[in-house]
């Protein structure tokens, strides 16, 4: 068994390694519903009140892998049956409250939810709570104290709200699949759509690479993952499990960051184009601001035109660690370059379900890029990458740089350039925070990951973006 970072992220690998194995195996239709019984015995402790309950969820989770996805059309949706356990009332009076005369929790709620009991003490009232807050800033003893779930603080967009039934959903219209929830429900209640099912049909299918070939491009922050074994013993992995050959996504960022940089120096002021959550975000909130998003595609479709261009009898899959990645797949104008995306999370289970030992396998080389192409996957990557290119191709312009990691700090630097860019400007936008190697598909979000990622870029065999994409483009 690998290291998760917790008990939830290991019970949704063990239902997707299941699902795995009895796919590969041709037995899923038969048997998928006997994985709850696999995964909760009747000997087993009970993770909520029991093992029933356990098992229910764990087949509600199957459900959504092999296709019973209860919105359609959305990456993200809410296990009702497992949001149950957050606390109810977000506001609560303390024992911190005194009695006080001036009774201002009570004149500052609008809908009267607040009365003074018997013992002076102030008690609010469930029923009639609209929980809009008010009472909480106006206590000067601090003796309301505010319930917040992990899914409504994680969510820096408001994405998510508590119905009357006191459970989680979400706003599509704001969401921008950041994965930020998923990473911090403590009761795996929110999922993403998993593709690991279509990409054990694209291998399949391909009988061993006789009627397509299946490439695999390997995001670059795949240096802070698997830390059990190299990543090249990874690429060996993915070559067992039927795929030809493995790209490097950082090659595509090479490309990406060259013609940013030559964008840039063009029009004067630029948003990058990387991360999906950061281009719906901009197009969501401050759609005024979206004509100074890079019109260059993102590292990932670069990488697979460079493939597809290659060999046009091909099915490419994307794996890294962003959720929002399988959204941008599903647009028209990159469906054509990238067949289907899994995460880090799904990857460890293909390869688990194979009783892969990957420690144990001898290296395959992976086609590398530049040391700039791999840092994309940090906060300040892009920046940096760009910059270089601007430096080796002595561009006509002086950057000046924002880099904002974290919808939050996002959010920040939009409302200062709100009216538009400033000249000069480029704003480099990473819906996760410290950038792509803390994406919610991660195996493990490692504090030294961006030391990790630094590390790992360091051993590039390409030195400058330049030579990189000329011997891309080349070849």
């Amino acid at each position: 068994m690998r290291v998760f970072d917790n008990a939830t992220q290991e019970l949704k690998y063990k239902v997707l390694k299941e699902v795995a194995k009895l796919a590969f195996e041709g037995r899923l239709g038969d048997s998928y519903y006997a994985i709850p019984r696999i995964l909760v015995p009747d000997n087993s402790p009970a993770m909520r009140c029991c093992i029933y309950k356990d098992r229910a969820i764990v087949e509600e989770m199957v459900r959504n892998i092999v296709g019973t996805w209860r919105v359609p059309n959305n990456l993200l949706d809410v296990l009702d049956i497992a949001c149950d356990e957050c606390p109810i009332d977000r506001y609560t009076v303390s024992e911190g409250c005194r009695g006080c005369i001036s009774h201002r929790c009570v004149s500052s709620c609008p809908v009267q939810a607040i009365r003074i009991s018997k013992t002076k003490k102030a008690v609010i009232d469930i029923d009639k709570c609209i929980e809009c807050g008010k009472c909480f800033k106006a206590c000067p003893y601090n003796a309301i104290r505010e319930n917040v779930r992990p899914c409504v603080r994680a969510c820096k967009i408001g994405a998510i709200k508590v119905e009357k039934t006191k459970k989680a959903s979400i706003d599509y219209n704001k969401c921008v699949s950041c994965g930020a929830c998923m990473v911090k429900c403590p009761f795996g209640a929110i999922q993403d759509r998993s593709y690991i099912l279509q990409t054990i049909d694209i291998l399949k299918e391909s009988e061993n690479n006789t009627n397509y070939k299946v490439y695999a491009m390997v995001a670059p922050s795949i240096g802070t993952q698997f830390n059990y074994a190299e990543v090249e013993q990874i690429c060996t992995a993915l070559k067992i499990l039927g795929v030809y050959d493995i790209f490097e996504v950082a090659t595509g960022a090479d490309i990406t960051s060259y013609k940013d940089a030559h964008e840039y120096a063009e029009k004067s002021a630029l948003m990058s184009s990387c991360c999906p959550s950061f281009v719906e975000y901009v197009n969501k909130q401050f759609p005024q601001l979206a004509g100074s998003i890079s019109v260059n595609p993102s590292p990932m479709v670069e990488c697979a035109k460079l493939i597809k261009k290659q060999e046009s009898n091909s099915k490419v899959i994307f794996i890294g660690p962003c959720v929002s990645k399988k959204n941008e797949a599903r647009l028209p104008e990159v469906s054509k370059y990238v067949d289907n995306v899994i995460t880090f999370e799904e990857l460890q289970a293909l390869i688990d379900s194979r009783d892969i030992k990957v420690e144990e396998l001898e290296k395959t080389q992976i086609k590398s890029a530049s040391y700039f192409g791999r840092v994309f996957a940090r906060v300040g990557g892009v920046s940096e990458a760009v910059c270089n290119v601007i430096k080796e191709e002595n561009l006509n312009i002086i950057p000046n740089i924002v880099c904002a990691d974290g919808l939050d700090n996002i959010k920040i630097a939009l409302l200062k350039n709100n009216k538009g860019l400033a000249k000069g400007l480029f704003i480099e936008g990473m819906a996760c925070s410290g950038g792509c190697v803390n994406g919610p598909g991660c195996v493990n979000h490692d504090a030294r990951s961006i030391k990790m990622m630094n590390e790992y870029s360091e051993k590039a065999f390409k030195d400058n973006v330049i030579k990189s994409v000329k011997d891309n483009m080349d070849n």
